[in-house]
């Protein structure tokens, strides 16, 4: 018979801790300081009163995660140019979820709801992402955040309130985002402004994140004219040494853009209706740091 060891039984729940962390902080490397943090209060820790090792480490986790959520939003008022999350590979190859688990999985860990989520305070964050995400009971939330109950079911009926008042509702069907993607990828580079256009609602928004460190806009664009003639004018200028992948970030299909084998951009689009209503640009290099090596 062989018993666990603390380093096996924090590997098996690092995927949950993880995914809790960056639903909270909207930055893998964050995220990962965090859980490294709560790796290092359990290995040094005394555990003997530990009865569920789950439970404690996300408990452990999501109090980490407040804490520094209310660090970084400091820094996050100083910003250059919009704020977007860190892009979140979420590429299941052979065991991808099906259609409504796709649904679900974009529901917590999209970019327009992570978006949303920043104007939560780090409670509601929190009870929103153990609730919503993760479906802890409103007893178990209360006693990881040291709550009383009903202030913590008062905590997620305004933070469910507040995500649904300003949560788009878009189409998450892969297929449909896949095959959308691909023709305005072609539009863009083709330099075919009028197909660009006829893919774009009118009133389709763009969000560019560079954090002043790469070219790009430093406000949301609007219409499908403006965001058409930007998107074929940066187009035009071209990347040295360019290629481009499909891989699949934050729950949907995304175009990353590699100059010289480098990631060099990372767009992503927000679907309904059969028309594009949000283009995502990150171009932040801090940003694509976590991207997953591509072959």
């Amino acid at each position: 018979m062989t018993t666990d060891t603390p380093t096996d039984v924090f590997e098996e729940h690092r995927p949950v801790l993880l995914g809790v962390a960056y639903r909270m902080l909207g930055r893998v490397a964050d995220a990962e300081d965090v859980v490294q943090d709560a790796w290092l209060r359990w290995s040094g820790g005394d555990r003997t009163a530990v009865r569920e090792p789950r439970g404690y480490l996300v408990r452990v986790t999501t109090r980490l995660a407040v804490d520094r959520l209310r660090q970084i939003k400091a820094r996050r008022e100083t910003y250059v140019g919009p704020w977007l999350p860190e892009p979140y590979a979420t590429d299941f190859g052979d065991t991808a979820p099906d259609t409504a688990e796709r649904a679900e999985l974009a529901d917590s860990v999209s970019l327009a709801v992570l978006v949303v989520m920043e104007s939560l305070s780090p409670l509601e964050r929190a009870v929103f992402v153990l609730r919503e995400a993760f479906g802890y009971p409103y007893a178990d939330i209360a006693a990881m955040l040291d709550r009383g109950e009903p202030a913590v079911r008062q905590l997620a009926g305004r933070a469910r309130r507040h995500v649904e008042e300003r949560r788009p509702r878009y189409d998450v069907d892969p297929v449909r985002r896949r095959a959308l993607t691909e023709r305005f990828l072609a539009a863009a580079a083709g330099g075919d402004l009028a197909g660009l256009i006829e893919l774009l609602a009118p009133d389709v928004r763009l969000v560019g994140d560079s954090g002043g460190k790469a070219r790009g806009p430093l406000r949301v664009l609007e219409s499908a004219d403006h965001v058409g003639r930007f998107l074929v004018g940066v187009a035009g200028k071209g990347v040295p040494d360019a290629a481009v992948r499909f891989l699949e970030l934050n729950g949907g299909p995304a175009v990353l853009v590699l100059s010289g084998g480098k990631p060099d951009s990372v767009f992503q689009l927000d679907v309904a209706d059969g028309r594009i209503r949000t283009v995502y640009v990150l171009r932040n290099p801090d940003k694509l740091r976590s991207l997953p090596a591509v072959r």
